[in-house]
């Protein structure tokens, strides 16, 4: 089985303005890059890993793509463009062109972050994600409950753009509701173009005294709507440093899924981020 962390973010605050980075995350407000996650994932025998948008700025997706295009681990980048632009297309062809531009798997926009619960629905974002499926490329779902409704409207609109939710949606896991976090991912879920991320659930617990037990009823929930088939593990590295080590986010992980078979396990440890980012059909980087 090749593992892969689907999931994990590089910044650099020195370089770059990251407005979610608010005080109360001043424990990560620092650089992170390749040379701090590689010992780490190879003390957990992860090979390769998916590196995700931290903030709306084509500069960030080309910058992830040439560290893509040097490092060996990374093996495909989530990137970002203005999915409202109408030359979107171009955008994405011009990113596909560049340096690393054929380790770019998908897009992703900080869509709980947009006042309007519906911004799925608006006709120009509509535009932009039928421009992100014509180019071959996934979208990432950032999102919480308030918008799985959007988000269900557009993955039933739209059956051939592959689409991944990220973080499980990010139920509030710290004051133990399931409701309407269970009812809405289970409807997005019912449909087969939908895949999700067991990522980013020991941060929306209690950052300070989280146990498996508390994030075991959210998980159950997600590998009943979806199946071992349709789920991918991500660490959500450095974010989970808020509340967790590297190690005891794999360990956790691990541990939810114990009751798997072993084929169960490797799909989503390695074989469903594989399928659905396309990672077979791209080539090694270039220190391979």
């Amino acid at each position: 089985m090749t593992m892969i962390d689907a999931h994990h973010h590089f910044w650099d605050p020195g370089r770059a303005d990251y407005p979610w980075m608010t005080d109360e995350l001043a424990a990560i407000r620092r650089p992170f890059g390749p040379d701090d996650l590689r010992p780490l994932i190879e003390a957990a025998g992860i090979e390769r890993t998916i590196l995700v948008q931290t903030r709306s700025s084509p500069e960030e997706t080309w910058e992830f793509l040439a560290t893509a295009a040097a490092e060996r681990f990374v093996a495909g980048v989530v990137g970002w463009v203005d999915l409202t632009d109408q030359a979107v297309a171009g955008a994405l062809a011009r990113l596909r062109e560049g340096a690393g531009g054929e380790r770019l798997v998908a897009i992703r926009h900080q869509v709980h972050d947009e006042p309007d619960p519906a911004w799925l629905d608006r006709p120009d974002v509509r535009r932009g994600l039928r421009a992100v499926g014509a180019a071959g490329l996934a979208y990432d779902l950032l999102v919480r409950a308030r918008e799985l409704p959007a988000a269900v409207a557009m993955a039933r609109d739209m059956p051939d753009l592959r689409l991944v939710v990220d973080h499980i949606a990010k139920p509030p896991i710290a004051t133990g509701e399931l409701e309407p976090w269970a009812s809405r991912l289970r409807a997005l879920a019912a449909l087969p173009n939908v895949t999700c991320k067991l990522s980013g659930m020991v941060t929306e617990a209690d950052w300070a005294s989280w146990t498996p037990g508390d994030l075991r009823p959210y998980a159950d929930v997600v590998l009943d709507a979806f199946g071992p088939a349709r789920l991918m593990f991500g660490s959500d590295w450095p974010v989970c440093l808020l509340a967790a080590s590297y190690d005891r986010v794999v360990g956790t992980a691990r541990e939810l899924l114990a009751g798997l078979s072993p084929s169960e396990r490797a799909r989503v440890f390695g074989d469903t981020a594989a399928e659905v980012y396309g990672l077979a059909e791209r080539p090694a980087a270039l220190n391979d």
